[in-house]
């Protein structure tokens, strides 16, 4: 499995001459982030593809429907093999949702925290 490197402001990496992840955990964790970022119809080429986050995350959903719909996308993608461990925070405040996710991948084990 091979992916584009991204940086601390989640853009791509060119000329750095470490562009790429390849297959190792954190390959996989980035595909994690990059498919929650991923809002439902947001990408031209498959509109159904992508986090249902106007559906299904947002607004009046509880956490077992949010969560539920997480837990759907990391398990989707390419190389995860399963879910070992989840959890959510909802922040009311900030109106931020973390997630802390341990996968299984195809190349060992990693932990995932988001905040989305």
């Amino acid at each position: 499995m091979r992916y584009r490197r991204l940086d601390a402001n989640g853009d791509y990496t060119f000329g750095t001459g470490g562009d790429f992840l390849r297959d190792s955990p954190e390959t996989v964790a980035q595909a994690v982030r990059t498919r929650l970022d991923l809002w439902r119809g947001e990408w031209f080429v498959d509109t159904s593809d992508g986090t249902p986050w106007q559906t299904e995350v947002l607004g009046k959903n509880t956490a077992a429907t949010y969560e539920a719909a997480i837990k759907r996308r990391i398990v989707g993608t390419e190389g995860v093999t399963q879910l070992v461990d989840f959890s959510s925070s909802y922040d009311g405040d900030t109106r931020r949702l973390t997630v802390t996710a341990t996968i299984d991948t195809a190349y060992g084990q990693t932990t995932i925290t988001e905040t989305l």
